[in-house]
């Protein structure tokens, strides 16, 4: 049997924890491995800790998206700048969440779905630019 590879096993952890995502349309999950592969944390879309909301909040995704904290920014509340090596996210980061990821000092994002968009092409450029690698897996 082959192990799983590092970011295998981050992207692994990812997918798990995005099953705690209260998010009917979209289910995101991250996980952080720290420059010796031990994990910093593992997060997920969602609002935040407590907030309660009625039923109702999540009928129309439109109006909830602007409350909704993604799952890289809940996961870089995790760990200190310069202590990840690698960040495996379900979906491509958005042009924010690429930007908060570089701005942390991550050297390589891995995923394993993105959306067909503009916002993709933004994000691929922003992590070439800080020269982050990136990996669809």
């Amino acid at each position: 049997m082959q192990r799983l590879s590092w970011e295998q096993y981050a992207l692994e952890l990812a997918k798990t924890a995005s099953l705690r995502s209260e998010d009917p349309f979209r289910k995101v999950g991250a996980c952080a491995l720290s420059k010796t592969n031990r994990v910093l944390g593992v997060a997920y879309n969602g609002l935040t800790a407590g907030k309660e909301v009625n039923a109702e909040f999540w009928n129309d995704r439109d109006k909830r998206r602007p409350f909704m904290i993604h799952a890289e920014a809940n996961l870089m509340s995790l760990f200190n700048r310069g202590e990840c090596g690698i960040i495996a996210v379900t979906l491509l980061p958005c042009v924010c969440c690429a930007k908060l990821i570089c701005a942390w000092g991550v050297p390589k994002v891995v995923y394993s779905e993105e959306y067909d968009n503009v916002d993709a092409i933004h994000t691929k450029e922003i992590f070439d630019f800080y020269n982050v690698e990136i990996e669809k897996l």
